[in-house]
Order: C-alpha cells, then structure tokens, then sequence
C-alpha cells in the first residue's frame, strides 16, 4: 500500500514542510474532484470519489502531529498501542491532573483569562514534545521508544479538544 506520504510526494518525516503538503494536496484534489467528473461515466465518478476520500483522510492524517507520527511508526512495522497500551510514566499523568485541574477551576470561575493562561501552557508543552518526536523519529531513529511520546500528545491534543470545549461553556 502507498503511503500517506508517497501520495504526496513528500518523504516520510515528522518534521512535514507544512507549505508542500498543502501544495501537494490542492494540486491532487484539483486533479481528482468530484466535480471535474460531473459528467464522466459512473466508474469514472466513482473512482473520483474514492480518490478524493483517500486524498482527504491522508491530509487529515498528515496534518495532525498525532496522526501523522502514528502513520510512520505503522509503516516501520510499530503499533502504538493508543488502544491496548495504557501505561503513562508518572510525573507525566500528575502533570496532566494539574492542568486538568486547572481547566475546571477556570470554567467554574468562567473565566476565559486562564483558559487563555492554560491554552499557551498547553501549546508550549505540545511544541516541544513534536520538537522531541522529531529529533525521535527524523534524526534519530528511535521507532520503538518514540511510542510513548506520541500516546503523550496524544493525552496532550485531547486536553486541547477539552479546552476548545471549554471556551464554548464559559460564553
């Protein structure tokens, strides 16, 4: 099967030039639309549709850091384990009761200055923990270990899911 990364000329790195990819995705969706084979045959029209679906769920999975770290451990044969490995070093789950704890206080008091306080916490630890999977995973090449680096932000994106929730409670 080709890669995500194959299908869009990039080569496989975590560290995704974010501009080519774009690129590289509007020039295939305007190639495979649907609408440019409006008036083509049914086969036609199918496989337009069927292109355009890969097309898109290989961009969505490129786009997100998550995802996309999950696609290279995949094609290098390591399984994650986001559903059956649930093992979290310590500091690290106290470290997310803290902020959790902090997203509650501030939609108790309503208060969308610390929500703002906590969304830049959040982002600067997101930055550099894809700062660290792509010294893991691009410089390195420590497949295995970058595993629990990615099921850290994955914990860390569904914090920002929350927090993007909040924000529409406190109005």
């Amino acid at each position: 099967m080709q890669s995500h990364f194959d299908l869009f000329g990039l080569p496989p790195a975590f560290a995704l030039d974010k501009e080519a990819l774009e690129k590289a995705y509007r020039e295939i969706q305007s190639q495979v639309h649907p609408d440019r084979f409006a008036h083509a045959g049914d086969a036609e029209r199918r496989a337009s549709l069927q292109w355009t679906t890969r097309v898109n769920e290989a961009y969505r999975i490129l786009k997100s850091p998550v995802q996309r770290a999950k696609h290279i451990l995949e094609l290098n044969g390591i399984d994650v384990g986001f559903e059956t490995n649930t093992q979290m070093p310590t500091d690290f789950l106290l470290r997310q009761l803290e902020l959790r704890e902090e997203l509650e206080a501030a939609i108790n008091k309503k208060d969308a200055g610390l929500l703002d306080a906590l969304r830049g916490t959040l982002s600067g630890e997101k930055l550099l923990l894809e700062s660290q999977l792509a010294d893991s995973l691009d410089n390195k090449k420590v497949l295995p270990g970058s595993t629990g680096q990615v099921r850290k932000l994955m914990f860390l994106d569904r914090l920002d899911a929350e927090l993007d929730s909040a924000y529409e409670e406190i109005e």
